[in-house]
């Protein structure tokens, strides 16, 4: 392993990361509505439990409501009891085929809570992406040690590797303070 090898596979990793709380973040509820919120909700499909997407059309039909469209007739009643029962905090309505699920507003207390939980999530990413750090300082001190490498170039790869630790934790910190921004936003 050379210490390009080292600094490409710390990059990957911390990119990897950075992209794992992003998913953290969309699984937040806001004020608004989006999509991407019923994600995680899964469904009993014929004994098989699958997410609301593989079995209905999940659109927006306001800035406040979701609308799902089961694909079969059947299904309704499931989707809308797997939505009751997600963790939340939804109260979808049946209209027809379609299900309609408004946003609740956020109450004051509720809107500190979520930004306290998203500034845990963000610790938890710049801790993992603190750990990708110093696997790779000690890969680069275990080729200095095996003589691969000066101890310039152990030096320097710590420093790159510094760099890039550094501009991923500010990332994340700018995806901590918007979705702060978005939670507290009336």
């Amino acid at each position: 392993m050379t210490t390009a090898d080292i600094k490409k596979t710390a990059e990957t990793k911390m990119a990897k990361s950075v992209d794992a709380f992003k998913n953290e973040l969309q699984k937040i509820r806001t004020g608004r509505a989006h999509p991407g919120l019923l994600d995680q909700v899964q469904v009993d499909y014929y004994g098989s439990m699958v997410p609301i997407s593989q079995v209905a059309n999940v659109t927006l039909l306001d800035a406040r409501t979701i609308g799902v469209q089961p694909w079969e007739k059947g299904m309704g009643a499931k989707i809308e009891k797997a939505i009751r029962e997600s963790e939340l905090g939804l109260n979808p309505a049946a209209q027809g085929d379609l299900l309609r699920v408004p946003m609740p507003a956020l109450t004051e207390e509720r809107r500190r809570d979520l930004t306290k939980v998203v500034r845990h999530a963000g610790e938890d990413a710049k801790v993992a992406v603190r750990n990708l750090r110093r696997e790779a300082n000690e890969q680069a001190k275990k080729l200095l040690k095996d003589k691969a490498i000066t101890e310039d170039e152990e030096r320097r790869l710590q420093d790159e590797v510094q760099k890039l630790t550094d501009r991923t934790i500010g990332d994340i910190d700018k995806l901590i303070s918007g979705k702060e921004a978005e939670i507290l936003a009336v």
